[in-house]
């Protein structure tokens, strides 16, 4: 680590530490929404307790599903060999067609374990999959590993999300698509214009499904599930579940397989959790700057509330001489893109972020990830800290508290 950030002296002036002086303004009032005493209790779960004593234990290897021999060989050469918990117990009902819903911790390859079965249909017989996700990254990350997973199958697929040249997505729908991969306003968009033919489509997944039934996506969910009049399979994945979407869920699965790899309402036990409680005469920015001193913070995704609260803090971070990077809403697509690369390249060694970065993404070794504000929801909470301690590694999780 660079010795010369020990004379940082910036501060994060324009934003505050202290949310009281930001609240005798009356900016920021949804930051103090003051749910943290029910939020904290949920939250403070601790690891040991969420460990189930009767641990499912990986029985089969790839080659023991009866993939096709081409598929097989590319899962071998992506080093994938045997499959985590929640690839091994939905392959069959997948392959067979039944309605699925799976609640797995972020990491554990769901990602996978909907398209290594339904690719291997796809050889075979032909069929439309229309999959449906809350971000435009993780959009195009399930399209990346779908093109690595389907190479050489003529199998194709198209990825359609906001933020891009609408001109572009009319081309891609005039060729010929197996896969549809999109977020739900950029699919609606290509529905009302009578490019997305939605009953050509057999099979829905949705992704981060929690995320996509609230109130922000359902009205766009619920129009592109009705016009899919030919639909014979539904799959719903998330590393989280929420009782009051139980009737929406019902009407969207039919007899289907439910697996649950964990409850779907605790926090990953390879992650250690710590909260930091910032006192009325503290500057949070210097303690998150001394934080980004130590050498052992060499990956961090700190998450805050809004999109202005992410920028200032990233400009903030930059005048430290702290290699920042920022992604939200307000952000190009492309910029977006490029952020997010140079992130996992290494290259910026802190993303500041809203929720947008927090599903279903796979970052490699991020180290830690820090809440600067606290999160509105437990399952946010859950979601964020999931991008750290992946794939079984161990991670750190820090949240502020005022």
């Amino acid at each position: 680590m660079n010795t010369t950030r020990k004379k940082r002296n910036a501060r994060f002036s324009s934003h505050g530490s202290n949310p009281r002086r930001r609240n005798s303004r009356g900016r920021n009032k949804r930051q103090r929404k003051e749910l943290p005493i029910d939020l904290m209790k949920s939250l403070s779960i601790q690891p040991e307790q969420e460990i189930d004593e009767d641990k499912y234990e990986v029985t089969k290897t790839f080659n023991d599903f009866g993939i096709h021999k081409p598929l097989r060989a590319l899962l071998q050469k992506k080093e994938y060999t045997q499959p985590t918990e929640i690839q091994e117990r939905s392959f069959d009902s997948i392959s067979a067609g039944d309605d699925f819903l799976g609640i797995a911790q972020t990491g554990t390859g769901k990602t996978a374990a909907f398209l290594i079965p339904l690719i291997n249909r796809m050889i075979q017989e032909r069929f439309k999959v229309l999959i449906i996700v809350p971000t435009r990254e993780l959009a195009e990350q399930i399209n990346t590993e779908f093109r690595s997973l389907s190479k050489g199958f003529n199998i194709f697929s198209a990825c359609l999300i906001g933020g891009t040249n609408v001109g572009r997505d009319l081309d891609k729908l005039r060729k010929k698509n197996d896969f549809i991969i999109g977020t739900p306003g950029r699919l609606t968009d290509m529905s009302q214009r009578r490019a997305l033919k939605l009953h050509e489509f057999e099979v829905l997944v949705l992704d981060e499904f929690d995320r996509l039934l609230d109130m922000g996506f359902s009205k766009d969910i619920n129009s592109l599930v009705a016009g899919m009049k030919n639909k014979k399979q539904t799959l719903l994945f998330s590393a989280t579940l929420e009782k009051n979407q139980k009737a929406l869920i019902d009407e969207l699965l039919t007899e289907p397989e439910v697996v649950k790899v964990h409850s779907g309402g605790n926090t990953t036990a390879t992650v250690e959790q710590k909260f930091i409680t910032v006192g009325e005469n503290q500057d949070k920015f210097d303690v998150l700057n001394q934080m980004l001193l130590n050498s052992d913070f060499d990956k961090v995704l700190i998450f805050a509330e809004t999109k202005r609260t992410v920028s200032r803090l990233c400009k903030s971070l930059k005048q430290n001489n702290i290699r920042t990077d920022e992604i939200h809403g307000d952000k190009t697509q492309n910029y977006r893109k490029q952020a997010l690369k140079r992130f996992k390249e290494g290259k910026v060694q802190v993303l500041v972020a809203t929720d947008v970065a927090a599903r279903g993404l796979d970052i490699t070794n991020v180290t830690h990830v820090i809440n600067y504000q606290i999160p509105q929801t437990v399952d946010s909470y859950i979601h964020r800290i999931g991008r750290t301690g992946r794939a079984g590694k161990k991670g750190k999780a820090f949240t502020f508290v005022n």
